[in-house]
């Protein structure tokens, strides 16, 4: 690719689902929407793990959670492990982030030219509720949150992500043409659809004034499902708090308004580069760094391996981006890392290396590495155990450490309601997905090394005692906004 600018657009907790050109049969996201008509849309992209902190350190360095040791919503990146940002500011790009980073701090050096309004977790210390995984972890208090507070109006997330959209367009006028010597990448990271599900009103009452049917087996919530899941379930119980169908309803109105939301600032941004005259020569990417589950079997948030927690949506458009592409090669937000620095021309010896895994997003939808396997990861809140995903071709296996595994074919059975796990006929398919992961990493030597770690900070942190009585913040806030523990 000749060397171009670079957009990327991140936003927070979008189910790949919940997009218009995924057919969603009532979200409305017109600018992403053409932005997947004049590039390629990946259709079965992953996050490196379904939670907030662990996912973006490795976005930003290109490797797996595991290789990297940020585990959780507590151990956060602070710039030790070197990141395309980083890389590419040391080779005179100029690097540029507005809004969410979700870092340690912006007192370390996160690699960035200029960080603007940056997002990080609180006091750098984050959620340290989520480093107690042992058999008697604390039950959430902040989890009423997701249910009480969806509804109409402003809230500090949605405030935010206009503040952020503002500086990108600014930024884009003021700043981008006194770089033209080289290509710039501009990194904007809104922070919705992501809780609190409180949209503007006149996206919440689009959505709200329609039959929203109920989420994908909710009425079947109470019923038994997967161990992890349960677990899951009673650590984090987002769905208790939801006392009648009217409460569920404005939680869905809320996430879909606040998609609409995400994607009237993303369109002010793409304007922005078209009335710049900037929009030839820059390429775009949008992503996320998680999905939602938004009310399926009862789950809200993300830290499972399903479909719409695990899943991403992933779109890239530009100079050289053939249109109207759509690539279900299963991708991970990993294999950005070589596609971020092949697109402004920066690749060598040092920058990609064989400890990065990923596998840059234009060989792939060019056809390359169609039988590939991606893999993904969590070590976080809810869980006692280590969990891994592996997806390859049509087949998704979901290894627990310490439960059954699951095994779903995504191409016949697309909402995962039938597991397939430990059937005779399967079993080569099982075995298959069980050796790629493998090839990847030891998942009980990995789980150990996580917990060992958790441990050591939970120590250093007053342990467990000291940890429940700071309380539970529920969502990290945006800068300037104190912090409010329950």
């Amino acid at each position: 690719m000749t060397p171009r600018n670079l957009l990327i657009i991140m936003s927070d907790e979008h189910n790949p689902k919940f997009l218009g050109c995924k057919a969603h049969p009532m979200v409305e996201t017109p600018h992403l929407d053409r932005l997947a008509a004049g590039g390629i849309r990946f259709d079965s992209a992953y996050t490196p793990s379904p939670i907030c902190v662990p996912a973006r350190a490795s976005f930003a360095t290109g490797k797996y959670v595991h290789q990297i040791g940020y585990w959780d919503n507590a151990i956060a990146f602070e710039g030790a492990v070197p990141s395309w940002h980083s890389l590419l500011r040391e080779r005179g790009h100029q690097v540029v982030s507005i809004g969410k980073l979700h870092f340690r701090s912006s007192e370390d050096d996160n690699g960035f030219s200029d960080e603007q309004i940056a997002m990080h977790v609180i006091g750098g210390q984050g959620d340290l509720l989520g480093l107690i995984r042992d058999d008697d972890m604390p039950r959430r208090k902040g989890a009423y949150k997701i249910a009480r507070m969806a509804g109409p109006g402003e809230s500090i997330y949605t405030t935010y992500d206009r503040d952020i959209t503002a500086r990108a367009q600014i930024w884009l006028r003021e700043q981008a043409p006194k770089y033209s010597h080289k290509p710039w990448i501009l990194f904007v990271s809104l922070v919705c659809p992501h809780f609190p599900l409180t949209a503007p009103p006149e996206h919440f009452y689009h959505y709200y004034n329609q039959n929203i049917p109920l989420p994908k087996l909710h009425d079947q919530a109470a019923q038994a499902q997967h161990p992890y899941v349960q677990l899951y379930r009673s650590a984090i119980p987002y769905n208790d708090y939801f006392e009648n169908p009217d409460m569920v309803k404005r939680a869905q109105a809320g996430y879909l308004g606040l998609c609409s939301f995400v994607d009237e600032n993303v369109g002010k941004i793409l304007r922005t580069l078209e009335d710049t005259g900037l929009v030839d020569d820059t390429r775009i990417v949008y992503t996320s760094d998680h999905g939602d589950n938004n009310g399926a079997r009862g789950l809200w948030g993300k830290s499972t391996m399903y479909e719409e927690a695990a899943g991403v949506p992933m779109i890239v458009g530009g100079p050289d981006v053939p249109s109207g592409v759509t690539v279900s090669t299963p991708v991970n937000l990993t294999d950005l890392y070589p596609f971020f620095i092949d697109a402004v021309g920066a690749r060598d010896d040092a920058s990609i290396t064989e400890e990065h895994p990923g596998t840059n997003v234009m060989a792939i939808a060019a056809g390359k590495h169609a039988h590939r396997a991606v893999f993904s990861e969590y070590h976080a809140m809810g869980s006692r155990s280590a969990v891994f995903m592996i997806r390859k071709n049509c087949y998704k296996l979901v290894h627990y450490v310490d439960y059954e595994a699951q095994l779903f074919d995504l191409c016949a059975d697309p909402e995962e309601l039938t597991d397939l796990a430990g059937r005779p006929d399967m079993a080569e398919i099982q075995r298959d997905l069980t050796n790629e992961l493998l090839a990847i990493c030891d998942p009980r030597s990995v789980d150990r090394r996580a917990k060992a770690d958790q441990a050591d900070l939970l120590a250093k942190s007053g342990g467990k005692k000291a940890v429940i009585a700071r309380g539970d913040l529920g969502f990290s806030v945006p800068p300037g906004v104190e912090p409010h523990f329950d």
